[in-house]
Protein backbone atom coordinates (compact mmCIF):
# COMPACT_ATOMS: atom_id res chain seq x y z
CA UNK A 1 0.00 0.00 0.00
CA UNK A 2 1.15 3.53 -0.77
CA UNK A 3 2.12 5.66 2.22
CA UNK A 4 0.95 9.26 2.41
CA UNK A 5 2.97 11.79 4.37
CA UNK A 6 1.49 14.62 6.44
CA UNK A 7 3.25 17.96 6.69
CA UNK A 8 4.99 18.99 9.91
CA UNK A 9 6.73 22.15 11.18
CA UNK A 10 9.31 21.48 8.49
CA UNK A 11 7.43 22.59 5.32
CA UNK A 12 9.49 20.37 3.01
CA UNK A 13 7.90 16.94 3.49
CA UNK A 14 10.74 15.10 1.76
CA UNK A 15 13.26 16.82 4.02
CA UNK A 16 11.14 16.03 7.10
CA UNK A 17 11.05 12.37 6.07
CA UNK A 18 14.83 12.37 5.58
CA UNK A 19 15.43 13.95 8.99
CA UNK A 20 13.13 11.43 10.67
CA UNK A 21 14.48 8.28 9.05
CA UNK A 22 18.15 9.17 8.62
CA UNK A 23 18.43 10.43 12.19
CA UNK A 24 16.45 7.58 13.73
CA UNK A 25 17.67 6.47 17.17
CA UNK A 26 14.64 4.50 18.41
CA UNK A 27 11.61 2.87 16.76
CA UNK A 28 9.09 0.36 18.00
CA UNK A 29 5.54 -0.95 17.87
CA UNK A 30 3.13 0.93 20.14
CA UNK A 31 -0.31 -0.41 19.14
CA UNK A 32 -2.47 -3.27 20.34
CA UNK A 33 0.10 -5.91 19.35
CA UNK A 34 2.76 -4.73 21.79
CA UNK A 35 0.17 -4.83 24.60
CA UNK A 36 -0.88 -8.38 23.73
CA UNK A 37 -4.37 -7.12 22.92
CA UNK A 38 -4.58 -7.34 19.14
CA UNK A 39 -7.17 -9.15 17.08
CA UNK A 40 -5.13 -10.70 14.24
CA UNK A 41 -6.26 -9.52 10.83
CA UNK A 42 -8.29 -6.59 12.15
CA UNK A 43 -5.79 -4.07 13.56
CA UNK A 44 -3.62 -1.48 11.91
CA UNK A 45 0.09 -1.18 12.73
CA UNK A 46 1.08 1.71 14.99
CA UNK A 47 4.77 2.56 15.24
CA UNK A 48 6.62 5.37 17.00
CA UNK A 49 10.18 6.56 16.57
CA UNK A 50 12.59 9.20 17.82
CA UNK A 51 15.25 10.93 15.74
CA UNK A 52 18.16 13.30 16.32
CA UNK A 53 17.48 16.62 14.65
CA UNK A 54 20.27 18.15 12.54
CA UNK A 55 21.96 21.33 13.72
CA UNK A 56 20.07 23.35 11.09
CA UNK A 57 16.81 22.55 12.90
CA UNK A 58 18.10 23.20 16.42
CA UNK A 59 20.35 26.27 16.29
CA UNK A 60 18.88 27.81 13.14
CA UNK A 61 15.46 29.21 12.36
CA UNK A 62 13.97 26.00 11.01
CA UNK A 63 12.17 23.58 13.31
CA UNK A 64 11.45 19.86 13.36
CA UNK A 65 8.91 18.52 15.86
CA UNK A 66 7.68 15.31 14.32
CA UNK A 67 7.06 13.47 11.07
CA UNK A 68 3.92 11.44 10.40
CA UNK A 69 3.48 8.85 7.68
CA UNK A 70 0.19 6.99 7.14
CA UNK A 71 -0.98 4.48 4.61
CA UNK A 72 -4.37 6.19 4.54
CA UNK A 73 -4.88 9.89 3.75
CA UNK A 74 -5.57 12.44 6.48
CA UNK A 75 -9.06 12.02 7.96
CA UNK A 76 -9.47 8.41 6.83
CA UNK A 77 -9.36 5.79 9.61
CA UNK A 78 -6.64 3.18 9.32
CA UNK A 79 -7.70 -0.34 8.52
CA UNK A 80 -6.18 -3.82 8.89
CA UNK A 81 -2.51 -3.80 7.97
CA UNK A 82 -2.27 -0.03 7.50
CA UNK A 83 0.82 1.67 8.92
CA UNK A 84 0.64 4.73 11.17
CA UNK A 85 4.17 5.95 11.92
CA UNK A 86 5.07 8.98 14.04
CA UNK A 87 8.72 9.99 14.49
CA UNK A 88 9.41 12.70 17.06
CA UNK A 89 12.47 14.88 17.23
CA UNK A 90 14.45 13.96 20.33
CA UNK A 91 13.82 17.30 22.05
CA UNK A 92 10.06 17.19 21.36
CA UNK A 93 9.90 13.60 22.61
CA UNK A 94 11.66 14.52 25.86
CA UNK A 95 9.39 17.53 26.42
CA UNK A 96 6.32 15.33 26.01
CA UNK A 97 7.77 12.64 28.27
CA UNK A 98 8.48 15.22 30.97
CA UNK A 99 4.83 16.29 30.74
CA UNK A 100 3.86 12.69 31.44
CA UNK A 101 2.39 11.81 28.04
CA UNK A 102 1.18 8.17 28.23
CA UNK A 103 1.62 7.87 24.48
CA UNK A 104 5.31 8.68 24.29
CA UNK A 105 6.36 7.14 27.62
CA UNK A 106 5.27 3.74 26.34
CA UNK A 107 8.11 3.65 23.79
CA UNK A 108 10.66 3.70 26.60
CA UNK A 109 9.58 0.19 27.64
CA UNK A 110 9.23 -1.53 24.26
CA UNK A 111 11.72 -4.36 23.86
CA UNK A 112 12.37 -7.68 22.15
CA UNK A 113 10.81 -8.31 18.76
CA UNK A 114 8.67 -5.18 19.08
CA UNK A 115 11.74 -2.94 19.33
CA UNK A 116 12.47 -2.34 15.66
CA UNK A 117 15.51 -0.10 15.99
CA UNK A 118 17.68 1.19 18.84
CA UNK A 119 21.18 2.62 18.56
CA UNK A 120 23.33 3.79 21.47
CA UNK A 121 21.33 7.02 21.87
CA UNK A 122 18.04 5.12 21.70
CA UNK A 123 19.13 2.67 24.37
CA UNK A 124 20.35 5.53 26.55
CA UNK A 125 16.98 7.25 26.11
CA UNK A 126 15.15 4.12 27.27
CA UNK A 127 17.47 3.85 30.28
CA UNK A 128 16.62 7.46 31.12
CA UNK A 129 12.96 6.55 31.80
CA UNK A 130 13.08 7.17 35.60
CA UNK A 131 14.20 10.77 34.98
CA UNK A 132 10.88 11.57 33.30
CA UNK A 133 8.61 10.37 36.12
CA UNK A 134 6.99 12.91 38.43
CA UNK A 135 3.65 14.15 39.75
CA UNK A 136 3.07 15.47 36.23
CA UNK A 137 3.08 11.85 35.03
CA UNK A 138 0.30 10.94 37.45
CA UNK A 139 -1.69 14.04 36.46
CA UNK A 140 -1.30 13.20 32.77
CA UNK A 141 -2.43 9.59 33.11
CA UNK A 142 -5.35 10.55 35.31
CA UNK A 143 -6.42 13.30 32.92
CA UNK A 144 -6.16 10.97 29.95
CA UNK A 145 -8.29 8.29 31.58
CA UNK A 146 -10.88 10.87 32.63
CA UNK A 147 -11.06 12.30 29.10
CA UNK A 148 -11.40 8.81 27.62
CA UNK A 149 -14.18 7.97 30.07
CA UNK A 150 -16.11 11.11 29.17
CA UNK A 151 -15.60 10.41 25.50
CA UNK A 152 -16.89 6.89 26.00
CA UNK A 153 -20.23 8.09 27.36
CA UNK A 154 -20.49 11.25 25.23
CA UNK A 155 -19.88 13.81 27.99
CA UNK A 156 -16.83 15.36 26.29
CA UNK A 157 -17.85 14.98 22.66
CA UNK A 158 -19.94 12.66 20.52
CA UNK A 159 -19.98 9.17 21.97
CA UNK A 160 -17.31 6.98 20.44
CA UNK A 161 -18.92 4.60 17.96
CA UNK A 162 -16.05 3.23 15.87
CA UNK A 163 -16.54 -0.25 17.26
CA UNK A 164 -20.07 0.30 18.52
CA UNK A 165 -22.51 -2.55 17.94
CA UNK A 166 -26.07 -3.31 18.86
CA UNK A 167 -24.81 -6.25 20.87
CA UNK A 168 -22.30 -4.29 22.97
CA UNK A 169 -23.75 -0.80 23.10
CA UNK A 170 -20.38 0.97 23.36
CA UNK A 171 -17.03 1.30 21.58
CA UNK A 172 -15.28 -1.70 23.06
CA UNK A 173 -11.80 -1.04 21.65
CA UNK A 174 -11.86 2.55 22.92
CA UNK A 175 -12.97 1.35 26.35
CA UNK A 176 -10.26 -1.31 26.43
CA UNK A 177 -7.51 1.22 25.72
CA UNK A 178 -8.88 3.69 28.27
CA UNK A 179 -8.68 1.04 30.99
CA UNK A 180 -5.35 -0.22 29.70
CA UNK A 181 -3.73 3.22 29.98
CA UNK A 182 -5.01 3.62 33.53
CA UNK A 183 -3.64 0.25 34.60
CA UNK A 184 -0.28 0.95 32.98
CA UNK A 185 -0.14 4.33 34.69
CA UNK A 186 -0.64 2.69 38.09
CA UNK A 187 2.13 0.18 37.36
CA UNK A 188 4.49 2.87 36.08
CA UNK A 189 4.05 5.08 39.12
CA UNK A 190 4.47 2.14 41.50
CA UNK A 191 7.41 0.37 39.84
CA UNK A 192 8.96 2.79 37.35
CA UNK A 193 8.19 0.43 34.47
CA UNK A 194 5.42 -0.66 32.09
CA UNK A 195 5.29 -4.40 31.48
CA UNK A 196 4.79 -5.35 27.83
CA UNK A 197 2.76 -7.23 26.87
CA UNK A 198 0.15 -6.60 29.56
CA UNK A 199 0.47 -9.23 32.30
CA UNK A 200 -2.38 -11.40 33.46
CA UNK A 201 -4.97 -11.07 34.85
CA UNK A 202 -5.20 -7.59 33.32
CA UNK A 203 -4.66 -8.82 29.77
CA UNK A 204 -7.55 -11.27 29.96
CA UNK A 205 -9.83 -8.66 31.46
CA UNK A 206 -8.96 -6.12 28.77
CA UNK A 207 -9.54 -8.65 26.02
CA UNK A 208 -12.93 -9.39 27.54
CA UNK A 209 -13.74 -5.65 27.42
CA UNK A 210 -12.74 -5.48 23.77
CA UNK A 211 -14.87 -8.52 22.98
CA UNK A 212 -17.88 -6.78 24.55
CA UNK A 213 -18.17 -9.36 27.33
CA UNK A 214 -18.12 -6.69 30.06
CA UNK A 215 -21.18 -4.41 30.52
CA UNK A 216 -20.49 -0.71 30.04
CA UNK A 217 -21.48 0.08 33.65
CA UNK A 218 -18.81 -2.33 34.88
CA UNK A 219 -16.21 -0.77 32.59
CA UNK A 220 -17.08 2.70 33.88
CA UNK A 221 -16.82 1.52 37.48
CA UNK A 222 -13.38 0.07 36.78
CA UNK A 223 -12.28 3.32 35.13
CA UNK A 224 -13.45 5.22 38.23
CA UNK A 225 -11.44 2.88 40.46
CA UNK A 226 -8.34 3.30 38.30
CA UNK A 227 -8.74 7.09 38.36
CA UNK A 228 -8.93 7.01 42.16
CA UNK A 229 -5.69 5.02 42.35
CA UNK A 230 -3.96 7.50 40.04
CA UNK A 231 -5.24 10.35 42.21
CA UNK A 232 -3.84 8.62 45.28
CA UNK A 233 -0.47 8.23 43.55
CA UNK A 234 -0.46 11.93 42.75
CA UNK A 235 -1.00 12.99 46.35
CA UNK A 236 1.03 10.28 48.09
CA UNK A 237 4.17 12.43 48.13
CA UNK A 238 6.44 9.74 46.70
CA UNK A 239 6.87 11.52 43.36
CA UNK A 240 8.88 14.70 42.72
CA UNK A 241 6.92 17.70 41.40
CA UNK A 242 8.70 17.40 38.05
CA UNK A 243 11.17 15.15 36.30
CA UNK A 244 14.95 15.36 36.52
CA UNK A 245 15.39 18.32 34.17
CA UNK A 246 19.14 18.57 34.64
CA UNK A 247 19.72 14.92 33.74
CA UNK A 248 17.45 15.10 30.69
CA UNK A 249 19.05 18.35 29.54
CA UNK A 250 22.56 16.92 29.83
CA UNK A 251 21.49 13.89 27.82
CA UNK A 252 20.00 16.06 25.05
CA UNK A 253 23.05 18.30 24.76
CA UNK A 254 25.49 15.39 24.72
CA UNK A 255 23.46 13.36 22.20
CA UNK A 256 23.18 16.23 19.74
CA UNK A 257 26.78 17.44 20.01
CA UNK A 258 28.12 13.91 19.62
CA UNK A 259 25.96 13.29 16.55
CA UNK A 260 26.87 16.60 14.94
CA UNK A 261 30.61 16.00 15.44
CA UNK A 262 30.25 12.75 13.50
Amino acid sequence: MEERSINTKEPDTDLARSIALDGLVLRGLVGSTVHGLSNPGTDDRDEMGVCLEPATHVVGLRRFDHYVSRTQPEGTPSGPGDLDLTVYGLRKFCRLALKGSPTVLLLLFVEGEHLLHADDVGRELQALAPAFLSQRTAHAFRGYVDAQRRGLVGERHATRTRELSAAHGYDTKYAMHALRIGLQGIELLATGRITLPMPEPHRGRLRAVRAGDVPLDDVLAELDAVTAQLEEATTAGDLPPQGDLRRVDEFLVDAHLTAWRR
